[in-house]
């Protein structure tokens, strides 16, 4: 059975939205991850992506990065993006979250989630709008409230802001 909702249930909960929390792997970036000699890694981020990130953030919605792995790679993102929660090599995701919840004075309503592989089902399933990538696992697609047309690492988190956005009216173009 299908969790999606219909365009104005995405609104009206869309309007509701204070902070935007991303997984990273297979949601900022395609999901490879590609190691370089010497221990170094490299990953791939949308442009567009942040954009979205930092319109979203202009408009007072606050936007956090939770990843199970440690990367310097997305702390950097993070950083030039002006991402201010960043929680990266998180065993457990539920815990992060709901410390966020508290650091920022927020309820799961407050808060959309942006997942596409199995860690990120109980978030998704939690947050006040539940959003899944287009290449997302099926299960985590099953759940969702929102399956984006964008493929993750592809702008994704930029056509999840847009969305937002236009349901808090905050949309200028």
């Amino acid at each position: 059975m299908s969790a999606q909702l219909e365009p104005n249930q995405v609104d009206a909960r869309g309007q509701r939205i204070r902070a935007l929390v991303l997984d990273v792997d297979g949601v900022l970036t395609d999901g490879r991850l590609t190691y370089l000699p010497g221990g170094g890694e490299s990953k791939t981020f949308h442009v567009r992506d942040g954009l979205g990130i930092q319109l979203l953030q202009a408009s007072g919605v606050k936007v956090a990065f939770l990843s199970g792995r440690e990367s310097e790679v997305v702390a950097r993102r993070g950083r030039e993006l002006g991402v201010e929660q960043m929680f990266l090599g998180i065993e457990d995701k539920v815990v992060a979250f709901e410390s966020m919840l508290q650091e920022l004075h927020l309820e799961d309503q407050d808060v959309a989630y942006i997942g596409d592989d199995l860690p990120d089902l109980p978030l998704i399933r939690r947050a006040g709008l539940g959003f899944a990538v287009a290449d997302a696992a099926p299960e985590v697609r099953q759940v969702a409230g929102v399956v984006l047309r964008t493929n993750g690492g592809q702008g994704a988190v930029r056509e999840a802001c847009e969305r937002i956005l236009k349901a808090k009216g905050a949309w200028r173009v």
